[in-house]
């Protein structure tokens, strides 16, 4: 599919294995989430704007690649927060923003309750962190408020995605990549990944 990179690295996928695990806990499945997020993220930040530069070495001076672009990584509550410290360890320099959304139980549709994004989006390199990208709902509803915001370069990170929510994003935000680490091909009744790995908001905060 165009605008969809799913990760061959096998130190991801042996992640990705300990992450669907039942019988890992907590403490291991935030581990692993970050683990995983900051080895997706290099992908991810291969989009990113750069310049040349040049450097002094000890010796003499070199060419280089530098940065050209802010960085922000926003989180998708609650989950989301456990894949920044990854990518934290990649970029320390990055903004953080923060998205509120809950799942009606009912209808499946996202329910904002909070936004709190840095400022000047529309300079920035946007990465979107959402573990599961499943009905795809709370994705695109985040992608909308991120674009609302003034936001132009947008990339959705996850951990495990579903067809459905794959398709979801490419309907409504054609524009922007989705990166993870694997598509597992349908939901359950209500909504959940299969075979996924459970809630990962639960999992990560042992809820």
């Amino acid at each position: 599919m165009p605008n969809l990179f799913v990760s061959d690295h096998p130190l991801v996928a042996d992640k990705l294995a300990r992450l669907r695990d039942k019988e890992t806990n907590s403490q291991g499945f935030r581990r692993l989430m970050a683990e995983a997020a900051m080895l997706l993220g290099g992908e991810v930040l291969k989009g990113v704007r750069t310049r040349r530069a040049a450097v002094q070495t000890p010796l003499k001076s070199a060419p280089a690649v530098v940065l050209d672009q802010p960085l922000a990584f926003v989180a998708v509550l609650r989950a989301g927060l456990g894949m920044t410290p990854g990518l934290l360890e990649l970029a320390p320099q990055a903004s953080i923003g923060h998205i509120g959304l809950y799942r009606d139980e009912k209808t499946l549709n996202p329910v904002c309750y909070y936004v709190r994004l840095p400022k000047d989006l529309k300079d920035h390199f946007v990465v979107l962190c959402d573990p599961m990208l499943a009905t795809g709902g709370s994705a695109a509803e985040s992608i909308h408020i991120l674009k609302t915001d003034g936001a132009k370069n947008i990339a959705l990170l996850t951990l495990l995605a579903c067809k459905q929510g794959v398709a979801r994003i490419h309907r409504d935000h054609p524009d922007v990549p989705i990166y993870t680490a694997a598509v597992d091909p349908v939901l359950n009744a209500k909504g959940y990944i299969v075979p996924g790995l459970g809630d990962a908001g639960d999992r990560l905060f042992n809820t």
